[in-house]
């Protein structure tokens, strides 16, 4: 067997361990979770998973890396359409929603992380998601001339957490009557970003 060949069956079995242990994580929780489940799942023996993955929570790793939703969001933020910053900030915003709003999987992802890890995976990703960021930075900065002088990367920062919030507590409320009847609140939420929270002086 050519070290090429043998390569692609190794890489092979790693996604299906990654697709079998995320399929389980979300249905199951990482702590309902067994090696020898993912294996079963995987249609792979289990001696064979370790040849890959030391212990489950490093396949928890590579599965939030795997499975994070940005990879599909940061392309689409750097396109979203928009002259000016009024017209990029909502339709990145309604780019990065409906994106994360095709994978409610990613929230239990989170929580995990969060709760059975307290983050210890977070440094991890953030290393793996910055190189994305920066095209989205760059578009914040080369408008510097709409901008108060905000860092850029502090923008987008400030942006990804304002609508990621919006995503998160639109996904926690559903079905409340004061979260269905609000239809604006998306446009709410853009133009508190946009103008900030404090009604304009008027002018003595």
């Amino acid at each position: 067997m050519s070290s090429e060949t043998a390569t692609s069956k190794g890489e092979r079995t790693r996604q299906a361990v990654i697709t079998a242990a995320h399929q389980l994580f979300v249905e199951k929780g990482f702590a309902g979770t067994s090696m020898r489940d993912i294996s079963e799942r995987a249609g792979l023996a289990l001696g064979g998973i370790y040849n890959h993955f030391p212990t489950k929570e490093s396949i928890f790793s590579e599965v939030l890396i795997a499975k994070h939703p940005f990879n599909q969001v940061f392309p689409l933020l750097v396109a979203a359409p928009g002259e000016s910053v009024e017209e990029f900030v909502p339709s990145a915003a309604k780019s990065m929603l409906a994106e994360l709003g095709r994978r409610p999987d990613f929230l239990k992802l989170m929580f995990v992380e969060l709760v059975e890890f307290e983050g210890r995976n977070l440094p991890k990703m953030f290393q793996f998601v910055y190189p994305q960021v920066l095209p989205l930075v760059e578009r914040f900065r080369s408008r510097k001339g709409e901008l108060r002088d905000i860092d850029a990367l502090t923008l987008f920062r400030a942006f990804l957490g304002l609508f990621f919030s919006f995503y998160m507590t639109e996904f926690l409320l559903a079905g409340l009557p004061v979260i269905t009847q609000a239809s604006h609140t998306l446009d709410s939420f853009v133009e508190i970003f946009l103008h900030g929270i404090l009604a304009p002086k008027e002018a003595a």
